[in-house]
């Protein structure tokens, strides 16, 4: 909405040749040109004059080309390029003239996708500090307009969903819809995201398998891919693993993180979704029917040294620490850091999505992970932060008893089985999906709950995971280099 604001307020009505001095870096925040490529128009950035006359002078010529040249403060523009140009000014202070915008400067993506939904309604002069902070608690985030915003922010995800066939729309999709589970929960705005999941579901069970192929520069995709992936990138570095962090409890504990600069992607965790499958499969780069023990964690960190071993790094030069006071030895290169923070309070959560709102709450104000990031940072470390899984909202459709599972996991979202010849009734009774073992040992059979179920207390309301939700499989991941950071 930000976007469309820009857009509308911009000469593109009357001109094709559009120079943007974008005085505040805004596009880096919220990518407004991405409306004017809607509109047809191309969008570069000015970097020098030598650049834009080899790439674009034949254009700038002709006139007739739909051409947006963004200039983030760069000073000297020579003067015949300049005239061919509608110059637009795209800062706080233009845009919303009325408010502070030293106030403005501290507002998020969705802070001014929000003011840009009501910022035609007229309003006196607010630009006084706490007058621009009022107008916020009481205008921009009034309950009518945050379910109008998010509701149409909803509609269009739900768009993209039906239609999403590549991972990458996957990922976005997941950090789109954890921003609106988070709102909906804190405001109390009732907003169901569930058909997302739905649609995730059965994308995952046509295409889950074919992720091993995919190489992407910006995440490793699968968590398996993920030391691989780490070892090519850096040199010295730390991977810290916030065990069942979803991307809903991202968005809250990345608001400790002022300071510190990262860039956030995602990757998918391994299904089904539990601890010992998937966070062995991302410390050891293997797939679950490669790992010595798929149902237990007893060999986690023999894992770990192995993969590390593997990539040419000596036993000293290896770390493997639990908990926000880690440290490592001057000599460690590779170290992993696990976490155990969220997992737990998902297990023990009765108070569903607003009690993990409200204990992410109170961990993002102890800091406690920015501060060990910060200090591995410090240390020489690029860091990494992903989880092995995240979490999701279920009822109980009953405990299974008296079925014959095969293995015994803490997942109340799948069910293993070898030799199993009431398999088909089980589907039944509880609405169980087979899954068709991706990457899994072969010689079992393996049933999961529907997106919204788990095989707890009937009726019983739980946050879990295990299962093939987007809550559950798309996971954060965040890296943040050493090189940038100078606290």
């Amino acid at each position: 909405m930000f976007g469309e604001y820009v857009f509308g307020n911009s000469p593109a009505s009357y001109a094709n040749l559009i120079w943007i001095n974008d005085v505040d870096y805004l596009n880096r925040i919220t990518s407004y040109s991405d409306v004017f490529e809607q509109h047809g128009f191309d969008v570069i950035e000015y970097r020098d004059d030598l650049s834009l006359r080899i790439g674009y002078e034949q254009k700038i010529k002709a006139g007739n080309e739909k051409l947006v040249v963004l200039n983030f403060n760069k000073a000297y523009i020579p003067y015949d390029i300049m005239k061919q140009f509608a110059l637009y000014t795209v800062s706080l202070r233009t845009l919303f003239s009325k408010l502070n915008a030293d106030v403005l400067h501290h507002k998020s993506r969705i802070d001014l996708d929000l003011l840009a939904m009501v910022a035609a309604n007229s309003f006196d002069d607010l630009t006084k500090p706490e007058q621009t902070n009022q107008f916020f608690d009481t205008v921009v985030y009034g309950r009518d307009n945050l379910l109008l915003y998010f509701r149409l922010k909803l509609e269009g995800i739900l768009q993209k969903a039906t239609s999403a066939f590549h991972y990458h729309e996957w990922c976005r999709i997941a950090e789109q819809k954890a921003i609106i589970d988070r709102y909906s929960v804190q405001y109390g705005l009732n907003i169901d995201t569930s058909e997302i999941n739905r649609l995730f579901q059965n994308y995952a069970l046509k295409a889950f398998g074919t992720l091993s192929t995919k190489i992407d520069r910006d995440t490793p995709v699968l968590v398996s891919h993920a030391m691989e992936y780490i070892h090519e990138q850096s040199e010295k570095f730390a991977i810290i693993v916030m065990d069942g962090m979803s991307e809903f409890d991202w968005t809250i504990l990345k608001r400790s993180f002022a300071g510190i600069c990262y860039r956030q992607s995602a990757a998918f965790a391994m299904i089904p979704s539990t601890t010992s499958i998937s966070r062995q499969c991302l410390l050891s780069g293997k797939y679950p029917s490669q790992l010595i023990e798929p149902w237990k964690q007893s060999k986690e960190k023999n894992e770990f040294y192995e993969c590390a071993r593997k990539y040419g790094y000596k036993d000293n030069q290896i770390g493997y620490e639990r908990g926000y006071d880690a440290s490592f030895s001057a000599f460690v290169k590779c170290g992993a850091v696990i976490i155990l923070d969220i997992d737990e309070l998902v297990h023990a959560q009765y108070q569903g999505r607003i009690g993990m709102l409200n204990d992410d709450t109170v961990l993002m104000k102890q800091n406690k992970l920015a501060e060990l990031t910060k200090r591995l940072l410090q240390d020489g470390f690029d860091v990494y932060i992903t989880a092995d899984h995240g979490n999701t909202p279920c009822t109980g459709l009953g405990r299974l008893t008296g079925s014959g599972v095969e293995v015994e996991t803490r997942s109340h979202k799948m069910v293993v089985l070898k030799d199993f010849a009431n398999k088909d009734s089980l589907i039944e009774r509880y609405g169980l999906l087979e899954y068709p073992k991706y990457y899994l040992p072969k010689d079992y059979d393996y049933l999961i709950c529907n997106v919204g179920d788990s095989l707890d207390i009937k009726g019983e309301n739980v946050m879990t995971h295990g299962g093939i939700s987007l809550d559950e499989v798309v996971v954060p991941f965040i890296i943040a280099r050493t090189e940038d950071y100078h606290g």
